[in-house]
C-alpha cells in the first residue's frame, strides 16, 4: 500500500489536538490502512506501544465489545497512568451508543481519539449530539487515478492509458489491486458489495421486500451519472415491470444507499436563480467497480463512467460539487472550495463539430470569470474563447 499523504497531511496537525478525529468512507476504501499509518507515525514520534490502543470492531477478537459500557470497561483497564494515550477505533458504528463512551473518555482521560466509520450519517444521529462541536471529520475515498499510478509506479504513457481504462472499469478500491486475475477482482468486489448491502443496508434498516430492494439497487448502480427522482423511478418500475412502488419507499432506498456510501448525490444548482433546487439530484457511484460487477451484460456507458470519475475526483480534492441547471441544458459540474470556483463539462470524445459546439457553448450564459474546463479523452487540445480544454487523464494527474 502507498502512504496516503493527501489524507495524512490533513489529519497530522490534529494528532495531539483535543478534538476527536473522525474518518469517514465507504467500506474497504482504505480507512484502516490510514489508521495503521497514523500509528506508524506516532511510533516514530517515540510514543510507546502501550500508549497506543487500536481496535478494529470488524475483528472477531473484539466481538465481546457490543456497547458503550463494554468499550468503557476495556479501555479504562488499559489506561494505567496519566500519560497521553492514543485511541484508534475502526468501524466504530458497530458499537451501540458509541458516542457516550467516546465523549466520556475525552472528558475524563488524557487521550487523543481517532474514529473511522462507514456510514455517511455517522455524525448526524441523535446520540451524535454527545460529541457535537468536539470533533473534526475527514472524508476518505477509494484510490484516485493519481494514487493508482503511484501504487503501480507508472510513468510510461501507454501504461498510464492502459491503467486508466482498467480504473474506469474496475474502480479504485485499494485491495482490488492485490489481485491480478479478472475473476479474482470480480469476486472481491462482489464480496464487498454484498457485505455493504446485507450488513449496512438490509439488516440495519430491516428491509423486508428484498426483491424490490435488489431491483432498485441494481438499476441505480448500473446507470451512474444520471438524474433520478422518486417520481421518475416509480414511473420506470410501473412502465417496465408493471409494478407500483411508493415514492416514499423509493426515496428511503436511495437514502439508505447514500448512507452506506455506495452512491453519492450532487444537488442541482439553478445558475440563473443562484439557488439549490430542492429534491433535484444527480447520483454517482462511489466506486465504478460496483457498477461493473452488476452490469456485465450491458453496453459500457463510457461517457457516464468518465463523468463519474471526474465527480469523485472533485470530491477527493475537497470540492463541494453541484450540477448546474440552465434554462436549456446543464453544466456538468460547479465545484467550489473555499473562495475557489470552477465549471466543468465532461465528454468522452469531442468527435465532431456538433459535440465541440455543444460542450463549449454550455458556458455561454455563465458571465463570471471563474475558470471553465472541458475535459475529454482527446489527445488534441481544442481550448477556445478562454475555455480550457484538457485531456482528462492529464487533469487527473495534475497537482491538486
Amino acid at each position: 500500500m502507498i502512504i496516503r499523504e493527501k489524507y495524512l497531511s490533513k489529519i497530522r496537525p490534529f494528532y495531539d489536538v483535543d478534538l476527536i478525529k473522525v474518518i469517514i468512507g465507504v467500506k474497504r476504501c482504505g480507512k484502516s490502512v490510514i489508521l495503521l499509518q497514523i500509528i506508524d507515525e506516532l511510533k516514530k514520534k517515540k510514543i510507546l506501544e502501550s500508549q497506543i490502543i487500536y481496535i478494529n470492531f470488524e475483528y472477531e477478537d473484539y466481538s465481546f465489545i457490543k456497547d458503550d459500557m463494554d468499550l468503557h470497561k476495556y479501555i479504562t483497564e488499559k489506561i494505567v497512568n496519566d500519560d497521553k494515550y492514543y485511541l484508534l477505533f475502526d468501524e466504530i458504528q458497530n458499537v451501540n451508543h458509541w458516542e457516550k463512551v467516546i465523549n466520556s473518555l475525552k472528558a475524563s482521560k488524557n487521550v487523543s481519539i481517532f474514529l473511522t466509520g462507514s456510514n455517511s450519517d455517522l455524525l448526524s444521529g441523535e446520540l451524535a449530539t454527545h460529541i457535537a462541536g468536539r470533533y473534526v471529520s475527514f472524508n476518505v475515498y477509494p484510490f484516485t487515478f493519481k494514487e493508482v499510478c503511484e501504487l503501480k509506479n507508472l510513468n510510461n504513457k501507454e501504461e498510464i492509458e492502459e491503467a486508466f481504462y482498467d480504473y474506469m472499469t474496475w474502480g479504485g478500491l485499494p485491495q482490488r489491486f492485490v489481485f491480478t486475475e479478472e475473476e479474482q477482482v470480480k469476486t472481491y468486489l462482489l464480496d464487498v458489495y454484498n457485505s455493504i448491502l446485507i450488513k449496512d443496508i438490509i439488516s440495519r434498516f430491516n428491509i423486508k421486500d428484498l426483491d424490490l430492494f435488489n431491483r432498485i439497487v441494481e438499476y441505480i448502480v448500473t446507470t451512474p451519472s444520471q438524474n433520478f427522482s422518486a417520481e421518475s423511478l416509480a414511473n420506470y418500475f410501473l412502465n417496465h415491470d408493471e409494478r407500483e412502488v411508493s415514492k416514499v419507499t423509493l426515496y428511503n432506498y436511495l437514502e439508505y444507499m447514500i448512507k452506506a456510501m455506495i452512491i453519492s448525490k450532487a444537488p442541482r444548482y439553478d445558475v440563473r436563480g443562484k439557488r439549490i433546487l430542492n429534491g433535484k439530484y444527480k447520483y454517482y457511484l462511489t466506486d465504478l467497480g460496483f457498477g461493473q460487477i452488476m452490469s456485465t451484460s450491458k453496453r459500457p456507458q463510457l461517457g457516464a463512467y468518465l463523468e463519474n470519475i471526474v465527480f469523485n475526483e472533485l470530491l477527493s480534492r475537497g470540492y463541494e460539487v453541484s450540477v448546474g441547471n440552465l434554462e436549456k441544458g446543464e453544466i456538468d459540474f460547479i465545484a467550489t472550495r473555499f473562495k475557489e470556483k470552477i465549471y466543468i463539462q465532461v465528454a468522452y470524445l469531442l468527435a465532431d463539430d456538433t459535440i465541440v459546439e455543444r460542450e463549449f457553448n454550455a458556458f455561454n450564459n455563465i458571465l463570471d470569470n471563474y475558470p471553465k474546463y472541458v475535459l475529454s479523452l482527446d489527445k488534441l487540445i481544442y481550448s477556445q474563447n478562454g475555455i480550457i480544454h484538457k485531456n482528462v487523464i492529464d487533469w487527473l494527474l495534475d497537482k491538486e
